[in-house]
């Protein structure tokens, strides 16, 4: 095995590395080399790739990007993370509201690694959907059979809510 050189966080850069300037920059999931290695390096092939971890770190994802992307204007932007993390989510967040922050449309591109496997790219309104449960709890009234059977699929916490392992409080 052949040893890795330690990557940056994105709360550790300082917003006018001259590595950024007009680079293609990939923000992923501190857990994402450990899930799959090989699509965090494919990813991040030709980029400069910073960690973050909203878990570990105070919610504070959305200035730093804000700050990158006025101080050394990324070419792009690529959030990749792995889904079905809630604490993943929130970098997804913080580059759609970096974007809004700053009053300007941003090269930016949403991917998440579905199963530790599959590589699926996220439409941004996908995003902004998730940060508001009214909106997700509408989709799922009027898609519950889709939402179910993708539930079932992809999250342990739903078949266990659904009696796999034990009675739900829910119910």
């Amino acid at each position: 095995m052949r040893c890795q050189e330690p990557r940056p966080y994105l709360l550790s850069t300082w917003v006018k590395a001259p590595i950024l300037h007009s680079r293609k920059l990939v923000i992923a999931s501190a857990c994402l080399p450990h899930v799959n290695r090989e699509v965090f390096e494919r990813v991040s092939r030709d980029a400069v790739a910073l960690l973050a971890c909203p878990e570990r770190e105070p919610a504070a994802h959305y200035g730093k990007l804000a700050s990158i992307i006025r101080s050394s204007r990324p070419g792009e932007i690529v959030i990749v993370t792995v889904d079905g993390s809630p604490h993943c989510l929130a970098l997804h967040a913080a580059a759609n509201e970096a974007e809004y922050i700053l009053g300007e449309r941003v090269n930016k591109r949403h991917l998440v690694l579905v199963n530790g496997a599959e590589l699926v790219e996220i439409e941004p309104d996908a995003v902004r959907a998730a940060r508001y449960l009214s909106v997700v709890n509408e989709l799922l009234k009027r898609n519950r059979d889709y939402v179910e059977q993708e539930l079932a699929r992809h999250s342990l916490e739903f078949r266990f809510s659904r009696g796999a392992g034990g009675r739900s409080r829910e119910s």
